[in-house]
């Protein structure tokens, strides 16, 4: 499996194959969310300060569920342990593969491979790629 294309090529640089600069600008987010709702919880401004710590500890818990993921670009076949394909909820999130593969370092990684949208004739082109994965007999749950 591979990450090709003008995308593909944009992602390399900007991320590479980790996500780890990606989780660390928004683990700084997170810390400035939680600095300016302590400035607000000093004015008395309550519910700001409560806005703001409640998002930024949302930022954190994604941060933790998003360390053991991998942008890398090229998947070996024989390194793919599981692949999970999770339908779309119309009009909210998009078709997409979980891939667990084993890194060149021997961990567990998830690669998240993300389908059309419904605006870009999702549903067919979801189709086009369970139809790849099952010539290719890639197994999925």
């Amino acid at each position: 499996m591979t990450r090709d294309g003008i995308i593909g090529n944009v992602s390399k640089v900007v991320v590479g194959n980790g996500i780890s600069r990606i989780l660390i600008i928004y683990s700084a987010f997170a810390v400035f969310l939680f600095y300016y709702s302590f400035k607000a919880y000093q004015e008395e401004k309550i519910v700001t300060a409560l806005f703001y710590s409640l998002f930024a500890g949302f930022l954190l818990y994604k941060v933790k569920q998003s360390m053991n993921y991998s942008a890398t670009s090229i998947i070996e076949r024989n390194k793919i342990k599981e692949v999970k394909f999770i339908d779309a909820k119309y009009g909210a999130t998009r078709s997409r593969f979980e891939v667990l593969f084993e890194d060149g370092k021997g961990k567990l990684k998830t690669r998240l491979i993300m389908l059309p949208g419904s605006l870009s004739d999702g549903e067919n082109e979801t189709k086009k790629a369970l139809e790849i994965l099952k010539s290719e007999k890639i197994a999925w749950k």
